[in-house]
């Protein structure tokens, strides 16, 4: 099959791209990626040679680029990762959000309605529920009530993506994921940004009280849910995605100290995020009944293993914090 993966330069992306070409090499994975300050193609350094991967910069909001990417390639499944999603970004200016998570699904949708695809899936987050109180998780029945503009582009994004399969017949699946940890995430995230700071023994600031809690999921375990979706999720279906590991934040941060040996005297408590949620939870068991997925590490395994990357490969995330890394890749592209 011929698959596209849209932010396949990202964090989720770039996993999931390794991911489906080490688990079907017979397969050619297209990568379309804008290559914005969170798209960095040394995450990919070692599938470029591939001969079943192909990468293209590009905007999936640009309609006219992408489907000449759609006539090359007569995509079989289109797996939607593309995204702004940086809270705290969404916050300071949310049209980019606006452009990429909603006007850049349209497009994908548009020319899936034109050309035939065995499968749509729309990658999303457990955000578009909004927040809990102490108890209760989050069901694919829970009422959408986004709390930031970016996930309120992200809900909108997903009502799109359903109603072209209830009004067109797109074959459309949804799965909305807990916060993900692991290799390559972009260290303006929660773990990353922990990791850097305390490597160089900055400040690590926490938000509030830090006693918000999400529940963390490694992005393998994430990448092989959206392939397990990918191949038997049931069209018109929306799968919740976590990685049943609910932590407060501030345990998260000592962790993360704890591993690397530096001392809580590090954490800086500062203001809190605007309209900060306080607890997310996912129930999974639709995923894991229905599909035969479940999350495979626990979370002080998969944590101290992330660790472990970010020290082993503090040049690519220094290079991030430079700057660096876009000149760098920007030259090289322009170079081919």
């Amino acid at each position: 099959m011929n698959i596209l993966i849209t932010g396949g330069a990202g964090f989720i992306g770039s996993n999931l791209v390794r991911w489906m070409l080490q688990k079907h090499p017979d397969n050619l994975i297209v990568n379309v990626d804008k290559l914005t300050y969170a798209g960095n193609l040394e995450n990919l350094e070692d599938c470029e040679q591939l001969p079943n991967y192909r990468f293209v910069r590009g905007d999936i909001a640009d309609g006219g680029l992408i489907k000449s990417v759609f006539q090359e390639y007569r995509f079989d499944v289109v797996i939607n990762c593309a995204a702004e999603s940086h809270v705290d970004r969404s916050i300071v200016g949310s049209s980019e959000f606006a452009r990429t998570n909603i006007v850049g699904t349209n497009v994908l949708l548009e020319l899936a309605k034109e050309f035939s695809l065995k499968k749509f899936v729309q990658v999303s987050t457990d955000e578009v529920y909004g927040s809990l109180g102490a108890t209760g998780k989050f069901t694919e029945n829970t009422p959408i009530h986004p709390n930031s503009p970016y996930s309120a582009s992200k809900a909108a994004a997903d009502f799109l993506a359903l109603s072209y399969h209830h009004t067109f017949g797109i074959p459309v699946v949804v799965t909305r994921c807990s916060n993900n940890y692991g290799p390559f995430q972009f260290p303006e995230k929660l773990i990353p940004l922990m990791i850097a700071n305390a490597m160089q023994d900055k400040k690590l600031p926490v938000y509030g009280d830090g006693l918000n809690v999400r529940d963390w999921i490694h992005v393998e375990d994430h990448c092989e849910a959206i392939d397990t979706v990918a191949q038997r999720g049931k069209e018109g279906e929306l799968y919740n995605v976590g990685g049943n590991s609910e932590r407060a934040n501030i345990d998260v941060v000592k962790l993360v100290l704890r591993y690397l040996g530096k001392p809580e005297s590090l954490i800086s408590f500062v203001r809190d995020r605007l309209g900060h949620d306080r607890r997310y939870a996912i129930d999974s068991s639709k995923i894991q009944r229905d599909l035969g997925w479940k999350p495979r590490r626990v979370f002080e395994h998969g944590l101290e293993e992330t660790v472990k990357w970010y020290v082993s490969n503090s040049g690519w995330w220094k290079r991030i914090i430079s700057g660096e890394y876009q000149e760098y890749y920007k030259k090289m592209y322009e170079e081919r």
